[in-house]
């Protein structure tokens, strides 16, 4: 089983156990972080349909931090001494994909309901203003 997750405005193709490198990411080393899944292939059922995908959730443990290569700039005009050098190293997180599974039983009544007050705020409202 593999899925494609969105992370950092790229698209990763990741598996239970793979180590990936991504943009910066908020949290210590040894939390976790839920990724987006975007396609999920689980042998020969390739899921697609985003309604049925956002049932799946990769799970991911931070294991630590990570810096890119070191970048230097050097910014240079003739013949008027102006001479300056700029370095750049991109920081990055490192996490180890844990899982990807189906939503449980029980997270599925408190997202619905969640989604249920989120369009029902709008109705409510107007309920309110009219009085």
């Amino acid at each position: 089983m593999y899925a494609i997750v969105r992370c950092g405005g790229r698209q990763e193709k990741v598996a239970p156990d793979d180590v990936l490198t991504v943009d910066r990411l908020p949290g210590e080393a040894g939390s976790t972080v839920t990724l987006p899944a975007l396609l999920v292939v689980d042998g020969d059922r390739v899921i697609s349909d985003p309604a049925e995908v956002s049932r799946y959730r990769v799970t991911a443990d931070i294991v630590g931090d990570a810096a890119g290569p070191k970048i230097n700039m050097i910014h240079y005009r003739n013949k008027t001494g102006y001479r300056r050098r700029l370095g750049h190293r991109q920081r990055y997180t490192q996490v180890r994909i844990t899982g990807i599974s189906p939503e449980t039983a029980e997270a599925k009544p408190e997202r619905a309901a969640a989604q249920a007050t989120a369009t029902r705020a709008p109705e409510a409202q107007a309920a309110t203003e009219e009085d």
